[in-house]
């Protein structure tokens, strides 16, 4: 799988974002897993350098976290095309963030956050571009502090080189 968003998401990291729900437009409707995955894919996709470490990462986590029993690979190619689509429309970025808000209940925000996170420090460097998007993210998802802090320390211990 190629990003072939890599054009858009730049441009679009370099926009400033409005908080104007209607400017979004009509939201897809999509399930919680795909919201996931919608939120590994951005990330993954923002710093316009799609790694197989990232991509490698995103399978693992589909494969092995209880949130996505039931979700399958052929399912993950399918959200991830959607996902890119979307990203290379106009506003792609705030129709994404809108529909990860609607599809991710308020119980699995921290779980998003932790994903992103996770696909953020796979490739062990987090570039300005995927801490942005992280911001963007908790925003969107109105995270608690302590709560944001305590996964990205999480993910620091995790992913720390010997």
């Amino acid at each position: 799988m190629r990003c072939s968003a890599a054009p858009a998401c730049v441009a679009a990291w370099a926009a400033l974002r409005t908080d104007q729900q209607n400017e979004r437009g009509p939201m897809s409707t999509v399930s919680q897993q795909e919201a996931l995955v919608f939120v590994m894919v951005t990330m993954a996709a923002a710093d316009s350098n799609l790694s197989e470490r990232e991509l490698s990462r995103i399978g693992n986590l589909v494969d092995t976290l209880p949130v996505f029993d039931g979700y399958s690979r052929d399912q993950l190619v399918d959200t991830a095309n959607r996902c890119t689509a979307i990203l290379n429309e106009p506003n792609g970025l705030d129709k994404i963030l809108g529909i990860i808000r609607e599809g991710v209940p308020e119980r699995l925000h921290d779980t998003a956050y932790a994903v992103g996170t996770e696909i953020a420090a796979a490739d062990l460097h987090v570039e300005q571009e995927e801490l942005r998007f992280l911001q963007m993210l908790r925003d969107e998802l109105d995270l608690d502090k302590l709560v944001v802090a305590a996964i990205e320390r999480s993910a620091r211990a995790r992913f720390r080189l010997p």
